[in-house]
């Protein structure tokens, strides 16, 4: 396993981003585990998380002009993203969206940077591709091009057409390329190597993944 996945499932554990037991999805699903990215709050955590994104997309090998963070969630992490890139000597504008409409003061949608050439939006997680889909159209609309979508974790649950996982299919539909730190197969193993959870966690991470996985 890369180093900035181990990384990634360590943080999230010990900040209880990752929680493991009984969570009904919006899907309705039983999951035997759930990732909440605003668990990890704290600036050293941020800083952490952010260099996962960085070398999960440096992995990747994907060029891109500028970061956007969807609302709510993917408005710390692409900053957090930002500096870090920072750290290394590159440095990208930023870009957010409101849920509704300003009408005083700046007003708008769009907060940061103007969004311009190839963008790398960045999220927590994947389901149903909702953010996906906003984003892809809110980039359109101030004349840029989304063209990488990247998250914490990929859940590697079938999408709507029941194939390919949500995020690939999205992927596929979008002309995107998806991105994430860390697969359910990335989980699956840390658990199944990890003392604290190989009995118990990992057997029922596996038989969600037959049944859901893609």
């Amino acid at each position: 396993m890369s180093p900035y996945k181990r990384s990634f499932l360590e943080l999230a554990v010990d900040s209880r981003a990752l929680k493991f037991g009984e969570f009904t999805l919006k899907s309705g699903r039983i999951s035997p585990y759930f990732f909440n990215a605003s668990a990890i709050s704290g600036g050293r955590q941020l800083q952490i998380l952010g260099r996962c994104y960085r070398d999960a997309i440096i992995d990747k090998g994907v060029k891109f002009d500028g970061l956007f963070g969807p609302a709510y969630k993917g408005i710390p992490l692409a900053s957090s993203v930002a500096m870090v890139f920072a750290e290394v000597g590159q440095d990208y504008p930023v870009s957010f969206n409101r849920k509704e409409a300003k009408g005083h003061g700046e007003g708008g949608l769009l907060l940061g940077a103007r969004l311009t050439g190839q963008i790398l939006a960045i999220d927590d997680v994947v389901t149903a591709g909702t953010a996906v889909r906003e984003s892809f159209e809110f980039v359109a609309n101030h004349g840029a091009t989304l063209s990488s979508f990247c998250v914490a974790v990929d859940r590697q649950e079938r999408g709507r057409k029941g194939s390919g996982s949500a995020l690939l299919e999205l992927a596929g539909i979008f002309n995107l390329t998806p991105i994430s730190i860390v697969t359910l197969d990335d989980i699956l193993a840390f658990t199944s190597d990890d003392p604290r959870f190989a009995a118990e966690i990992a057997p029922r991470i596996d038989a969600y993944r037959s049944q859901y996985g893609a």
